[in-house]
């Protein structure tokens, strides 16, 4: 099995933890075995605690961007369905009061697809604005 992620910092620090015990225990013998291994048992018992928080708050973190990112694509969808639900009244609007009517159907299609790009352009920048990306 390989050895927890733990920083490089708190690696060395179990590292020389370790070393002082083993140290320990041969200077004072092994009638002191027992306080020795309640000791590291103990520190393992402190870095499994942390870890363990960590992986919570690191799951926590990763549901938070899923929901994140779940309701940025819901929300571009419902923006899609009312864009082409308003457009096509808008559509024949324009076109009956514009000359020509080409004119009028471009202008109002041109702001619809405005708006979804201005709606997709802040989503883009509030997502790399967090740092994560909800399309993965």
């Amino acid at each position: 099995m390989s050895e927890p992620a733990l920083p490089p910092y708190r690696r060395s620090e179990v590292r020389a933890e370790t070393e002082a015990a083993l140290a320990a225990r041969r200077e004072l013998g092994p009638e002191y075995d027992e306080h020795i291994a309640a000791g590291l048992a103990e520190r393992v018992e402190q870095l499994a605690a942390y870890r363990s928080v960590e992986l919570q708050h690191s799951s926590a973190r990763e549901r938070a961007e899923l929901e994140l990112a779940q309701t940025t694509q819901r929300q571009g969808f419902v923006l899609g369905i009312i864009s082409l639900g308003v457009g096509i009244p808008i559509t024949a609007i324009s076109a009956n009061l514009a000359e020509p009517h080409l004119l009028g159907i471009a202008v109002s299609w041109a702001g619809i697809v405005g708006v979804n790009v201005a709606h997709r352009l802040g989503t883009r920048r509030g997502r790399l604005a967090g740092g994560s990306d909800p399309r993965r």
